[in-house]
């Protein structure tokens, strides 16, 4: 009787745990898996990259330049209170004359000539709203250049930080994932030596639980870190704007 609950066991716990033995094949692709060989730029490369592909940092500097041409027409506006008039007028001109003689009647003659006419001359204003306001205008003018060039540089300096947070972001996500792949590989050792205690004995079923339970959390947090590590991976070539691979196979 005791051998036959024994054997009635043994085929319950097979029925409720058929994934929680790993065969040496499994394992071993796994760890294949794991490998996080990748090919990564140098954090100068990609800040620089990075700048360079920002829509923002360029809006920023686009404004900065716009303030420029701004500046620049207001340091010359002075000029709008001097220039030159031309005239030219080109037709047919009727011309009326009279001639008096002493004791006859006025004798009115019309003659038509065709003529240019032109003229010429230069014309001063004095606005004295222009001259009193013209320092600050300009003074003004320089602020906002100041303001937009400070603008992009506190960009620059944003897009910098964010490219640093998210290479550390993913070393770390690289570290992370090969102790989890190390736990795994682990677990699963662990767990093919279970198997044998359990069956010839060794261990209780509470025993052989946890250790199953372990190597199937173990899973769960290696399948997670991978799938962080390609996440971090990618939102750093998006940041740099390009892809890492395709630069490594241009080299």
């Amino acid at each position: 009787m005791r051998y036959f609950f024994a054997i009635s066991l043994l085929v319950c716990l097979e029925a409720c745990f058929p994934k929680t033995a790993y065969s040496q094949e499994n394992k071993t692709t796994n760890v294949q898996a794991a490998d996080t060989t990748f090919f990564l730029p140098p954090l100068a490369v990609l800040i620089d990259s990075a700048i360079e592909n920002s829509a923002m940092f360029r809006y920023y500097e686009q404004g900065a330049q716009a303030k420029k041409y701004n500046l620049s027409n207001e340091k010359r506006s002075w000029t709008r209170n001097f220039g030159l008039q031309a005239d030219v007028r080109y037709g047919t001109f009727d011309n009326f004359s009279t001639n008096t003689s002493e004791g006859q009647s006025p004798a009115l003659y019309a003659t038509s000539t065709t003529q240019a006419n032109y003229g010429i001359g230069a014309y001063v204003k004095l606005p004295i709203s222009d001259f009193l306001g013209r320092k600050n205008k300009v003074m003004l003018a320089k602020t906002e250049v100041d303001q937009a060039e400070t603008m992009a540089e506190v960009q620059r300096d944003q897009i910098r930080q964010t490219v640093i947070k998210q290479y550390n972001d993913l070393l770390m996500k690289r570290t992370l994932l090969k102790i989890k792949a190390r736990n795994l590989e682990s677990s699963r050792t662990n767990l093919l030596l279970a198997d044998k205690e359990f069956k010839n004995g060794v261990i209780s079923l509470g025993t052989y639980s946890g250790l199953s339970e372990a190597a199937s959390n173990s899973e769960i947090n290696f399948e997670q870190a991978k799938v962080d590590f390609k996440t971090a991976y990618m939102l750093l070539e998006e940041l740099a704007g390009f892809i890492f691979s395709s630069t490594e196979s241009n080299r």
